[in-house]
């Protein structure tokens, strides 16, 4: 039995949320709209290891961080959330490639259920995937969450707390 996964592509998700200012996010590993290299994947070719990412600009009222990465074209109503680090410390601008995490941030787990980044891994012969790298500048030095706290819920939480966000995306297909 074959699963026909064709499907409309799904709408960028922060474009439904409210609107704030926006800052500059890069990444010396993946370019806007660019595949991401196997090295970043959950694939047989793949690493799971996280893009370097760097951002600037953001509001000087930041009191702290919150970066994910969402795949919102996988197969299900809900997307894919395959990163969430949050209290992140306003004085970071920048994770390395695979990075150790500054002290008092701690990743959630995502869909996987790892506390940890889990890379791209779109079923195979599935449309090209869109992977949403943000960072959200928040007014908060924490949103409060322990550990056991889902993805889904902390990206909510932020909703009450951005003062901008900051937005790349990667793509990966199979």
């Amino acid at each position: 039995m074959s699963v026909n996964l064709t499907r409309p592509v799904a709408p960028d998700p922060y474009s439904l949320l409210p609107a704030v200012p926006d800052f500059t996010l890069t990444s010396d590993d993946v370019g806007p709209g660019e595949r991401l290299p196997d090295v970043h994947t959950n694939t047989d070719a793949g690493s799971n290891v996280s893009p370097q990412l760097s951002w600037e600009g953001f509001p000087e009222a930041t009191r702290s961080f919150l970066i994910s990465c969402f795949d919102p074209d996988a197969p299900g109503p809900a997307g894919w959330w395959h990163w969430t680090v949050v209290d992140v410390p306003a004085t970071t601008t920048s994770l390395a490639a695979g990075a150790d995490l500054p002290a008092g941030a701690f990743a959630l787990r995502g869909d996987d259920g790892e506390a940890r980044y889990v890379g791209a891994a779109p079923p195979p012969g599935d449309q090209v995937h869109r992977y949403f790298f943000v960072v959200h500048a928040l007014d908060v030095p924490s949103l409060g969450l322990g550990p056991d706290a889902m993805p889904g819920a902390a990206n909510t939480a932020v909703t009450f707390h951005t003062l901008a966000r900051a937005v790349l995306v990667g793509t990966y297909q199979r």
